[in-house]
């Protein structure tokens, strides 16, 4: 009973020495644990104290630099806007002095899109020059990138060799009907009236107020019909009357219709014919001279005005029929 009462005393004192140690041990492990982390936290604390002084060093040094840079930049800022009201007072003159000289709309267009061009790359050259560039550094880039530069744009300088033609051959000019057949896009033709002649590209506007913006490279080297290029135009029509029709008053009721309107020019020759004898009619042929501003309302009128006189005089005009003969077996 002794014996065994001395072990249990032994296995106690046993267990409290060894959770005393262990608690020592975690102790110390606490201990060196929080010790890592405020020496990193010293560490980080002190390098980014030293970038801060590195920044606040290098803003100082840099101080009249940063000045002197911030000058440039309001000054390029102001001069480019004072440019930019000089440029458009140049083009505002020379806009007047064309104008008053009777100058093509078209060339003044043309003239205006390349001054405007011209003067603000020339603008731009100059602030590039006062922030310190070369200007015989820009201009051997200018020239080594030249080949480049033409190589990527051939396109874009077509279609400024073909502004260049537009103004000098004048096949058309602003406010003119055009016509023209650009096989690649459309083989029926595209046409409008010619709003604006650009340094690379035409816009024109259709019947239905649809704007056509069209390269001028494709203008000069593609078939084109100027339809308002001359103040008068020929009405060209034809009418088919049936074979039993009297054929004489069909023609006297044509010609008496030209001879009565008003924008028919009756100082030109008005023609009435025979254009065709057909498997069904006889085409009668008619030409009269008229305003090419009147043309598309002269022509609807003559139009309906042959129909209703032709139908109050009786004179048929015939139409496709299919006549089907049934036979009994």
């Amino acid at each position: 009973m002794y014996l065994t009462t001395v072990k249990e005393l032994g296995t106690a004192l046993l267990t409290k020495g060894t959770a005393f140690a262990l608690t020592q041990t975690a102790t110390q492990t606490n201990n060196s644990s929080v010790n890592d982390v405020l020496d990193s936290a010293q560490e980080v604390t002190a390098s980014t104290a030293d970038e801060v002084n590195r920044f606040v060093q290098y803003f100082n040094d840099n101080i009249p630099n940063l000045i002197a840079f911030g000058l440039k930049v309001i000054f390029a800022i102001v001069f480019y806007l004072i440019g930019s009201k000089v440029i458009s007072v140049i083009r505002k003159v020379v806009g007047k002095s064309m104008e008053r000289s009777n100058a093509d709309v078209g060339v003044r267009q043309f003239v205006d899109s390349m001054l405007k061009f011209g003067l603000y790359a020339l603008l731009i050259f100059m602030i590039a020059t006062k922030f310190g560039v070369e200007s015989s550094s820009v201009a051997a880039i200018i020239a080594s990138a030249g080949v480049a530069i033409g190589l990527a744009l051939q396109g874009s300088l077509s279609n400024f060799a073909g502004g260049i033609l537009i103004l000098l051959l004048r096949p058309f000019a602003v406010g003119d009907y055009i016509i023209f057949c650009e096989i690649i896009v459309n083989s029926e033709g595209i046409e409008g009236t010619v709003k604006v002649i650009q340094i690379f590209y035409t816009k024109m506007t259709t019947i239905d107020n649809k704007t056509i913006v069209v390269p001028n490279s494709i203008l000069t080297s593609n078939s084109l019909t100027n339809v308002t290029a001359r103040p008068e135009r020929q009405l060209d029509l034809k009418v088919g009357i049936s074979y039993e029709s009297d054929l004489k008053k069909a023609k006297e009721i044509v010609e008496n219709l030209l001879l009565k309107d008003e924008d028919v020019i009756q100082d030109e020759e008005i023609k009435v014919f025979i254009s065709e004898l057909a498997d069904s009619s006889v085409v009668i042929g008619l030409r009269a001279w008229v305003k090419t501003e009147a043309y598309w309302t002269t022509r609807w009128r003559i139009l309906e005005e042959i129909k209703m006189s032709f139908d109050e005089e009786g004179i048929d005009i015939p139409y496709n029929q299919l006549t089907v003969h049934m036979a009994n077996h």
